[in-house]
């Protein structure tokens, strides 16, 4: 059994599991950190007007979000010829994957595709990439938000930073669409020592999937998704808003949530913490 598709040991499991509480017990800190320098007593006589109501619609806001992205999973299920899975069983498994979401570049989230080869025997390689897949229509759809929250203002700063994420994207895509230098790339990797010459026949399984799932025709899709998808996301801030008695603009609140959610996906930090 290769290395890639091996199950992961009871060890590892415990020490990725170690590094998940650890992020996320770094993030609580930060957040009471956060709410102690800027005043309990404030924070307190914001939460005493506060419209609970309005925490529950964010939370269903929130949650339509991930539904949407199930879609998306799914999406991309098809176009790599996987069938024979639930459709319940499919929504878990991608809903699995948010146990390790806190990693950097949120590269974690492969821990479905460890799933899936437990429970239905499908390659690793086959299903990774599309957990990049899934990264470049979040950046682009994201992007989109973007730019229509920018012409609530001049935000030419965000701009800049959404200009940063298409051509991160356009470059990744451009390396994939090359087909002499990836497989060039995997090559170099076949040649470094130790368990990368194991690792590079994978790889080129790896890259046949990627290959296929960003062609342009499956990229529309998935991008209109993303956009729908966070849009969500946006909503709930903008409603939370509403919440606390705070008049902000769709746009406005699109233009904040999703430049600080670009800002946390290109700064390689884990979940983005302190972005």
């Amino acid at each position: 059994m290769s290395d890639i598709a091996a199950p992961v040991s009871p060890k590892a499991s415990r020490f990725r599991l170690d590094r998940v509480v650890a992020m996320v017990c770094i993030a609580l800190v930060g957040y009471c950190a956060y709410a102690f320098f800027s005043g309990i007593g404030a924070i307190s006589t914001a939460l005493a007007a506060f419209s609970w109501w309005t925490f529950f619609a964010a939370c269903g806001l929130a949650f339509g979000n991930y539904v949407l992205r199930v879609f998306k999973w799914e999406f991309y299920l098809s176009r790599l010829g996987i069938r024979g899975v639930p459709k319940l069983e499919s929504a878990l498994i991608f809903f699995s994957g948010f146990v390790f979401t806190v990693s950097p570049g949120k590269v974690g989230e492969m821990f479905k595709s460890w799933v899936l080869f437990e429970t239905h025997g499908i390659p690793v390689e086959k299903t990774a990439p599309i957990v990049i897949a899934e990264r470049v229509t979040d950046v682009l759809g994201i992007v989109v938000l973007i730019l229509v929250g920018s012409t609530a203002f001049g935000g030419q700063k965000a701009l800049v930073l959404a200009g940063v994420g298409v051509f991160l994207v356009l470059t990744l895509l451009l390396v994939i669409s090359s087909q002499k230098l990836s497989y060039g790339l995997i090559a170099l990797v076949g040649k470094l020592p130790g368990p990368f010459t194991r690792i590079a026949p994978k790889l080129h399984d790896a890259y046949a999937s990627l290959a296929t799932l960003v062609r342009p025709r499956n990229l529309v899709i998935p991008t209109i998704i993303s956009i729908f998808a966070w849009m969500l996301e946006c909503l709930s801030l903008w409603i939370l808003l509403r919440g606390f008695g705070e008049p902000a603009s769709v746009a406005l609140c699109c233009f904040f949530y999703a430049t600080s959610t670009l800002a946390g996906a290109i700064i390689p930090v884990p979940g983005g913490l302190g972005v």
